[in-house]
């Protein structure tokens, strides 16, 4: 799995590649931590476009940077494609939680408060 983050005004973007699993979900839970640390304010948007899978130990770092960012009255927005993350979401009843995108693009400008 890779992970790159950087601040994208107005929020901080998450890009991951690779599967999203126990293997690969230490990786993302580290760098969201820092790019929480570093995110003022605190609008997360995480690319999941070329994440093939994620297992339960994935889905469980999604919910619980969900949590936290609420809990910082923040607002986190995933981008999604069509396939697997999508339709784990929606058999999990999560996708009434989760706030989704389709583009990298769409998600920024959800967070900006001009537009």
């Amino acid at each position: 799995m890779v992970v790159r983050y950087w601040r994208e005004d107005p929020c901080t973007v998450l890009h991951v590649a690779g599967d999203l699993d126990v293997a690969g979900a230490p990786r993302l839970r580290a760098e969201i931590d820092q790019a929480m640390a570093a995110a003022d304010p605190l609008n997360l948007v995480i690319d999941l476009t070329e994440v093939p899978f994620c297992d339960s130990v994935g889905l469980g770092v999604l919910v619980a940077t969900l949590n936290h960012v609420r809990d910082m009255k923040g607002r986190m927005i995933l981008v999604l494609g069509p396939g697997m993350i999508r339709h784990l979401l929606t058999i999990t009843n999560l996708d009434r939680h989760f706030e989704t995108s389709g583009s990298l693009g769409e998600a920024r400008a959800a967070l900006d408060p001009a537009a």
